[in-house]
C-alpha cells in the first residue's frame, strides 16, 4: 500500500526554514553554491507511533498537521442479489431497462449512479452525490430495480401518530433511511397493522424502528378520572396554581376541562409511576373537599353577575385565592339569578361578603335626554363627553340611536359624578338650544344646499345653527334645524322663503343663434356679467359650444325672467341688425387709395357710416372688401368706396335684365361659368341679386370696353339657357301621379328617354299638388306634354273589371288594415280593389278605375299571387337578446328589409323566463367555442317570400346582429374620451350609432367596448382611435412640464443603487420612465439624488430607491482574510467565477486593490445569513486552492538551484548565467554515491543504447511530463 504526502503552506514554510537553518550553519564559502544532502532534499515520511517520539517534538519537515476538508459529496455502495433483481436479462447489460431506470433517477435526483455486474449475477450499485440526493436515489433504486416484498407490524393504534411524527416528518425520515414504503391505516380504520413494502433488509430495519417507537410509548400511561365538576376549582387551585404544582412535582400532565365545557373528566398522562402519583394526590384533594365543604345559595341580580365574574373570570379566582371558597355562577344565557358558594363553613361568610361587595362595586344608571340633543352632549369630535371620560376613566357611557336615554356604567361614586355632569350639560343645552322641523319637497333640496354647499353653509354660519337635510336615498322631505332658539326661527323663515321663491320660479328658453353666444357673453364674460348683475335673481345658462345648440335657458322668478328675456331679445335684435354683411369687389390696385395715408380714408368711412370694414391682406388674391353693420350703413359705405374707385379709373357700371330663374344656371357649379366670363373680360365684376329677392337685374362693373364684352357674353349664355329652359305645366290628380311615375319610376323614365324633357312632380310640401312641370327644349317639352295629357285622359275614363283570386290568398291583401290594397290604389291611379266578405266563399275580386290603371293593377295582383304561391318560409336562429336591436327604432330596420326584399318577417313571442336563463351575451353575436348555441322557440325568426328573396332577407337580418369589439385605449385617456358630463362619449355614440362601454375607473382596464352594426362599429373604432391620437398629442404637450423630487441617500449606498455598469439604476429608470441624477464629485451635497419625470413615476421611482436603501441598510459587511495567492482562482477568468458566486449567495464580494496594505482582506456584504454562508464557501475554496498553490510553489522551488543567493541554473542543458554549463540538480550522500554503487553514465551508449534513428527528444521537466 502506498502513502501520499500532501504539502501545506505551513509544512512547506517549515521545510524551507529547516533548509535555511542548515544552510546558515554550514561552513561553506559564501561564493560557493550550497549542495544539500539526499536526506535534506528528500526527508523520509514519519512512521506512525514511532517509539521514543516525544510530544511536541517536531518529527520532520512533513510532520505538521494537515487540516481536513469536509466533503460535501458522499458515496454509497449496495448490492442487489440475483434473486431480488427485477430485470434479469443479462444479454444487454447497460442497455436494458436497468440503464433507463438509472438514467431517469439521475435526472430526477442529481446523484451519479454506476452499475456493475458481480460474478454471482448480482447487481452492485454505487451512488455518488450530496447526502439528500444519495438517500433519495437509493430509495428509488430499491423501489424500481429490486423486487419488493411486504410485511405487516402490529402496534397499538394510539402509537401510530408517533410513527407519523409532526407533519409526517418522522415517517418520511424512516422511509428514506430504510428505503421502504410504509402505509399506516387511517384514524377511522379499526386496523392496527402497519404495512411495510421494500427489500427484505429494508423491511427488517423499518420493522425494528417502528417497534422501538412503540416500545418507547408503552412506557407512558393515560388515566381518565371523572369527578364532580363543582370540585374542579379546588383541584385546579386559584389561577391554576395547584394543578401546575402537581404537574411539576409528579412529572405528569394534568388536563382539567374549562368551566365553560360541560365535561367532568380529568385526563392525566405521563410515565406510569408519575400518573399513579398524580392520580392519588387528586383523589385525596377531592375526598378532603367532599368531606369538609358545604354550600349556600344567594340571589343576585343577573345584570350584576358579570361584575362578580370579572374580566376573564379573575374576580372568581381572587375570591377562591382569598377565602378558599368556589363561587358557581349560572350560565350567562340562563335566566337564573342564583349563585352557589361552596367551601368550608367558617370561610363561607367572608366569601359571601366579597361576592356582595363585587356585585355592588359597579352600578348602571340611565339619564333621560332628547335624542336630538345627543350629538350636542357628545360635542364636536367627542370633546364634551371626552372630558368626562378622562376625569372618570372607569365610567362607560353609551348613547342609543333614536332613544331618549343615556346609559352610564361603572363604580358607584364615579357614575354619580358622571350623571351629575351630564345632567348639567343637558340642562344647559335645553336652556340655550332649540330645534324645529320643516317639510320641504325633496326636489328643492339641492337648490337649498347650493353649489358646493354655498347656500346651506351661509345659513349655518349666519344663524349659528345646524341644518340636517336628508339624503336622496332616504326619500324624505323632513329638514331639521337645531341651535340657538332665535337662530333656528330665522333659519326656518329663510328656508321657507327660499322654497316659496323656487316654487314661483319659471324656466324660459330663448332661441339665439350660436354665432351670437360669444358676443353676448363678451370677453372673459364681461357683458353677461352686466346682464346678471342687472337681473341677479335670474340664472342664465348657455349651451356647451360642442352641442351646437341655439337654446339659452333662463330660470328665476316669473317677472324677472320675463324682463331678462326682453332685455336679451333687444340685445339680439341689435346684434342681428348690426350683423348685416356686404361684399364689394374693388380692383386690387385701388385698395391702397381706399385705405388712404395712414388709414385716414378707411377710418373716416368707418366712423361716418358706423360700420366695420375688412380688407384682404396684401399677399391675398382676393379683391373683396367686406362691410359689416346695419344694412343702410353698409350700403352707404359701399357707395362711398365705389365712388373712390370710379374717380380713380374709367370704371363703367351697367345693368342687364335676365330672368331670375336663369341666374343659378348662369352662375354655374360653384360660380364656374360667371368666373370664366369675368376672367375673360379683364377682371370685370358681375353681381347677381341675392336669391329670393325676385330681382332680374344683373350688375356688370369694370373698364368700359371690358363691360360691353362681358355683357355680350352673358346675354349670349342666357339665350342658350333660355332655349333649353322652355317650361310647360300640366294638371293631373295627385292619385294619378304614382301611376304616371310607375314602379321604380319606369313609366316616367320611358317618357324622358323618348322626348329628352325633364318632368317635375310636386313635392308633398308644395301647395299646388296637381301641377306637373315639364322643362327642356320647346319641341321636347311639347312632345312630353302631349304624351302625359294622353295618359291622364285615359285615367279619367273609369271602367269596372273583375278577376278570380283563390280564397286562401285573400287574407294577404286585406290584412294589416288593407295595406296591400292601399299601396295598389296609390300606385295605380287610385284604382279601387274590392275583395268579397269573409264567409261568402267567393273568389271574384272587383277592380274599378281608369282602364290603364285597372289593367296594370290586375297584372300586379297576378304577380303578387304568383309570389304567394311560390312562397317559402325560412327560419333564422338569432338569440332573443338581439331581436330588439335588429328591429330598430319603431321597427324601421325590419320595415326596410320587408320593403326592399318583398318578404314578410315574423318575430317569435318574447320568453322572459328563457331570457333570465340566458348565458351572458357573446361578443359579435356568436356562440362561444366552449358552449354550442342551441336555438329555442323564442330565438326563431320566420321569413316568408320567394326563396331567393328570403335568402337575401336572411343575410340582411344576420348583418343586423350587433357585434362587440374591444378597442385598446389607455385607462388614462378614458376620462378625456368621456368628456365633460359624458358629452364626448354621447356625441360619438350618436354620430356612429353605436353603444360605447367604458369600464369603471377602479378597474383601470385599458379596453373600451364598442357594440353595434359591423359597419358602424368599424367607423366608431376608427373615430375612437383618431380621438386617442388627438388626446395623446395633447398629453405630449402637457408632458413638457416635468416634476422633480430631491431625496437624501447616504453616499455609501450610491454605488449599490447605480449597480454594475449602471444596471440597477438603468432598470429603475426604464421601469418608471424617469430621469435620475446623482451628485457630481465636486458637489457640496453629496447625498442628494434628483428624480425627474411624471409625478406618479417619480414617486414610484423614489419608493423603489427607498426600498433598495432599506434593503442595503439591513445588510452587514464582514471581512475575511484569504491568502492573496488564491484570489485569482476565486475571481476566475474575467470575473466569471466570482460573479457566479455572488449571484448564488446574493452577496457582494470586494477584493483589495493591487498595492493594498492588507492584500489578504476580502470584504463580503449582504444579509447576515448569506454573508456567513458565502464566507464559509470562500474559506473552503481557499483551502482547496491552497493545495495546488503549495504544490506549484514546491515544484518551482525544487526546479531552482538551492543557492543561498538564488544564483545558478535549473535543469541540465541551461546556461548558469556565468557562461558555463549548468550542473543540474546535485545532492550529497545520495544512495547511488555510496560505496559499491555507481551511478550509470547517461552519456554512455553501452549503458543507454539508442534504438532506431535518433529522434530529438522534447525538453521535459525532471519531474516528468507537465500535467494540465
Amino acid at each position: 500500500m502506498s502513502s501520499v504526502a500532501v504539502l501545506t503552506p505551513e509544512s512547506f514554510a517549515e521545510h524551507r526554514s529547516g533548509l535555511k537553518d542548515q544552510e546558515i550553519t554550514g561552513c561553506v564559502p559564501e561564493d560557493e553554491a550550497y549542495i544539500p544532502t539526499y536526506l535534506e532534499a528528500f526527508p523520509p515520511l514519519p512512521e506512525k507511533g514511532a517509539p521514543g517520539e516525544k510530544a511536541g517534538e517536531p518529527v520532520s519537515a512533513w510532520g505538521s498537521k494537515i487540516r481536513p476538508i469536509k466533503a460535501s459529496v458522499i458515496t454509497q455502495v449496495f448490492h442487489v442479489p440475483l434473486e431480488e433483481r427485477r430485470y434479469k436479462d443479462n444479454s444487454q447489460f447497460g442497455e436494458g431497462e436497468e440503464a433507463k431506470v438509472c438514467l431517469d433517477i439521475m435526472q430526477r435526483t442529481g446523484a451519479h449512479i454506476e452499475l456493475s455486474l458481480a460474478k454471482d449475477q448480482g447487481l452492485s450499485i454505487m451512488v455518488t452525490g450530496k447526502l439528500d440526493s444519495v438517500m433519495k436515489a437509493r430509495k428509488e433504486i430499491v423501489a424500481r430495480l429490486q423486487t419488493q416484498a411486504s410485511a405487516t407490524v402490529a402496534i397499538p393504534k394510539e402509537h401510530h401518530r408517533f410513527v407519523i411524527g409532526k407533519n409526517g416528518e418522522k415517517l418520511q425520515e424512516l422511509e428514506l433511511k430504510t428505503a421502504t414504503k410504509i402505509a399506516i391505516p387511517r384514524p377511522d380504520d379499526p386496523s392496527a397493522n402497519i404495512r411495510i413494502t421494500g427489500t427484505k433488509e429494508g423491511i427488517e430495519k423499518a420493522r425494528h424502528e417502528i417497534l422501538l417507537i412503540s416500545a418507547e410509548q408503552d412506557k407512558r400511561a393515560v388515566e381518565r378520572l371523572s369527578l364532580e365538576k363543582a370540585f374542579h376549582p379546588f383541584i385546579a387551585g386559584a389561577h391554576n396554581r395547584l394543578v401546575q404544582e402537581l404537574s411539576q412535582e409528579t412529572g405528569a400532565r394534568i388536563s382539567i376541562p374549562p368551566p365553560s365545557l360541560p365535561k367532568d373528566e380529568i385526563v392525566i398522562t405521563g410515565e406510569k409511576e408519575a400518573v399513579a402519583l398524580a392520580l392519588n394526590r387528586i383523589r385525596a384533594i377531592y375526598d378532603d373537599k367532599k368531606r369538609k365543604t358545604t354550600t349556600i345559595s344567594v340571589e343576585v341580580k343577573k345584570s350584576q353577575h358579570k361584575y362578580i365574574i370579572g374580566p376573564k373570570g379573575n374576580t372568581l379566582q381572587e375570591i377562591l385565592e382569598a377565602t378558599g371558597v368556589s363561587v358557581e355562577m349560572p350560565p350567562l344565557d340562563s335566566s337564573s339569578e342564583t349563585i352557589i358558594l361552596r367551601g368550608e363553613p367558617d370561610k363561607l361568610g367572608p366569601a359571601l361578603t366579597q361576592v356582595y361587595a363585587k356585585a355592588k362595586s359597579v352600578m348602571v344608571v340611565e339619564v333621560t335626554a332628547p335624542a336630538w340633543l345627543h350629538r350636542f352632549i357628545i360635542g364636536k369630535k367627542g370633546q364634551n363627553i371626552g372630558r368626562i371620560t378622562q376625569q372618570l376613566p372607569r365610567v362607560h357611557i353609551e348613547f342609543t340611536d333614536g332613544e331618549e336615554r343615556i346609559s352610564l356604567e361603572g363604580p358607584t361614586e364615579e357614575v354619580e359624578q358622571a350623571q351629575a355632569q351630564i345632567q348639567e350639560i343637558i340642562k344647559d343645552l335645553l336652556v340655550r338650544m332649540d330645534y324645529t322641523e320643516v317639510i320641504i319637497d325633496q326636489r328643492f333640496h339641492r337648490h337649498l344646499i347650493g353649489k358646493n354647499g354655498a347656500n346651506i353653509n351661509r345659513i349655518k354660519e349666519q344663524y349659528k345653527v345646524s341644518v340636517r337635510i336628508p339624503q336622496d336615498s332616504e326619500r324624505s322631505g323632513l329638514v331639521r334645524i337645531e341651535g340657538d332658539p332665535k337662530g333656528v326661527q330665522l333659519a326656518r323663515r329663510e328656508l321657507i322663503e327660499m322654497v316659496q321663491r323656487m316654487e314661483n320660479e319659471r324656466t324660459k328658453d330663448l332661441i339665439v343663434e350660436q354665432k351670437f353666444h360669444r358676443t353676448i357673453i363678451g370677453q372673459k364674460g364681461e357683458k353677461i356679467k352686466e346682464v346678471r348683475d342687472k337681473f341677479p335673481e335670474v340664472i342664465i345658462n348657455f349651451p356647451d359650444p360642442a352641442q351646437k345648440s341655439d337654446i339659452v335657458q333662463l330660470r328665476g322668478p316669473k317677472n324677472e325672467v320675463e324682463k331678462c328675456a326682453k332685455f336679451l331679445q333687444k340685445i339680439i335684435a341689435d346684434l342681428i341688425e348690426n350683423s348685416f354683411s356686404l361684399s364689394v369687389p374693388i380692383f386690387k390696385q385701388f385698395h391702397k387709395n381706399i385705405i388712404g395715408k395712414g388709414g385716414a380714408n378707411i377710418k373716416k368711412i368707418r366712423e361716418e357710416t358706423n360700420t366695420k370694414i375688412d380688407l384682404p391682406t396684401e399677399n391675398s388674391n382676393s379683391e373683396m372688401i367686406v362691410i359689416t353693420g346695419k344694412k343702410s350703413n353698409c350700403e352707404a359705405a359701399r357707395d362711398r368706396i365705389l365712388a373712390i374707385q370710379r374717380e380713380l379709373a374709367n370704371i363703367k357700371e351697367t345693368e342687364v335684365t335676365i330672368p331670375a330663374k336663369l341666374h343659378n344656371s348662369l352662375i354655374g357649379s360653384k360660380g364656374c361659368l360667371v368666373r370664366s366670363i369675368m376672367e375673360d373680360c379683364g377682371g370685370v365684376h358681375i353681381h347677381f341679386p341675392s336669391e329670393g329677392s325676385g330681382s332680374d337685374k344683373v350688375t356688370i362693373r369694370g373698364p368700359a370696353g371690358e363691360v360691353e364684352k362681358a355683357k355680350k357674353q352673358l346675354l349670349q349664355l342666357a339665350e342658350e339657357k333660355q332655349v333649353n329652359n322652355f317650361t310647360a305645366e300640366l294638371q293631373a290628380k295627385p292619385e294619378y301621379h304614382k301611376f304616371l311615375i310607375g314602379r321604380g319610376g319606369a313609366n316616367i323614365r320611358r317618357v324622358r328617354d323618348r322626348t329628352g324633357a325633364r318632368i317635375i312632380f310636386p313635392s308633398p310640401d308644395d301647395t299646388e299638388q296637381e301641377l306637373i312641370t315639364i322643362v327642356g327644349k320647346e319641341e321636347a317639352v311639347r312632345q312630353a306634354q302631349k304624351e302625359l295629357e294622353s295618359l291622364v285622359k285615359n285615367l279619367d275614363d273609369v271602367v269596372e273589371d273583375s278577376m278570380v283570386v283563390d280564397i286562401r290568398h285573400h287574407r294577404h291583401f286585406v290584412c294589416r288594415r288593407g295595406q296591400v290594397l292601399r299601396e295598389l290604389a296609390e300606385e295605380y291611379g287610385g284604382v279601387a280593389v274590392s275583395f268579397p266578405r269573409t264567409g261568402t266563399n267567393s273568389q271574384r275580386v272587383t277592380l274599378k278605375g281608369a282602364k290603364d290603371c285597372v289593367e296594370a293593377a290586375k297584372k300586379r295582383i297576378q304577380e303578387i299571387i304568383e309570389d304567394l304561391e311560390s312562397q317559402v318560409s325560412v327560419e333564422v336562429a338569432i338569440p332573443q337578446r338581439y331581436h330588439r336591436a335588429i328591429m330598430g327604432p319603431k321597427g324601421c330596420r325590419i320595415q326596410h328589409i320587408t320593403r326592399e326584399h318583398e318578404v314578410q318577417i315574423k318575430f317569435p313571442e318574447r320568453d322572459d323566463s328563457a331570457a333570465g336563463q340566458e348565458a351572458s351575451p357573446q361578443e359579435n353575436g356568436e356562440v362561444s367555442p366552449d358552449a354550442e348555441f342551441v336555438p329555442r322557440k323564442c330565438d326563431i325568426i320566420t321569413i316568408s317570400g320567394r326563396a331567393e328573396k328570403c335568402e337575401l332577407a336572411k343575410a340582411a337580418l344576420l348583418a343586423l346582429v350587433p357585434i362587440t369589439e374591444d378597442v385598446e385605449v389607455s385607462y388614462e385617456l378614458h376620462r378625456y374620451i368621456i368628456g365633460q358630463k359624458g358629452s364626448g362619449i354621447r356625441k360619438m355614440m350618436e354620430e356612429y350609432e353605436v353603444n360605447i362601454w367604458v369600464p369603471q375607473p377602479e378597474k383601470q382596464l385599458d379596453v373600451i367596448k364598442v357594440t353595434g352594426l359591423v359597419a358602424n362599429v368599424e367607423r366608431a373604432k376608427l373615430g375612437l382611435l383618431e380621438r386617442v391620437k388627438e388626446l395623446q398629442a395633447e398629453q405630449e404637450d402637457r408632458a413638457l412640464r416635468s416634476f422633480k423630487v430631491t431625496m437624501s441617500v447616504d453616499p455609501k449606498f450610491h454605488p449599490k443603487i447605480i449597480g454594475r455598469k449602471g444596471a440597477v439604476i438603468s432598470q429603475i429608470r426604464k421601469d418608471h420612465d424617469v430621469s435620475i441624477q446623482f451628485p457630481d464629485k465636486g458637489d457640496e451635497q453629496q447625498d442628494l439624488i434628483v428624480i425627474s419625470g411624471y409625478e406618479r413615476n417619480v414617486e414610484e421611482a423614489r419608493q423603489a430607491i427607498q426600498q433598495l436603501v432599506a434593503e442595503l441598510q439591513e445588510m452587514v459587511s464582514q471581512e475575511v482574510h484569504l491568502d492573496p495567492r488564491t484570489h485569482a482562482r476565486i475571481i476566475g477568468a474575467r470575473g466569471k467565477a466570482i460573479r457566479k458566486l455572488m449571484e448564488e449567495f446574493k452577496v457582494d464580494i470586494r477584493f483589495p486593490q493591487p498595492g493594498s496594505d492588507e492584500p489578504d482582506k476580502v470584504t463580503v456584504m449582504g444579509l447576515p445569513e448569506t454573508v456567513d454562508n458565502a464566507i464559509d464557501h470562500l474559506l473552503n475554496l481557499e483551502e482547496e486552492y491552497m493545495l495546488s498553490v503549495t504544490e506549484t510553489e514546491t515544484l518551482a522551488a525544487y526546479m531552482k538551484p538551492p543557492s543561498r543567493y538564488g544564483g545558478g541554473g535549473g535543469a541540465g542543458g541551461f546556461d548558469d548565467g556565468n557562461g558555463g554549463p549548468a550542473k543540474g540538480f546535485v545532492v550529497r550522500d545520495a544512495p547511488w554515491n555510496a560505496a559499491g554503487n555507481k551511478a550509470p553514465d547517461m552519456s554512455s551508449a553501452e549503458d543507454f543504447p539508442t534504438f532506431g534513428t535518433g529522434v530529438a527528444l522534447k525538453q521535459t521537466s525532471v519531474w516528468g511530463p507537465k500535467k494540465f
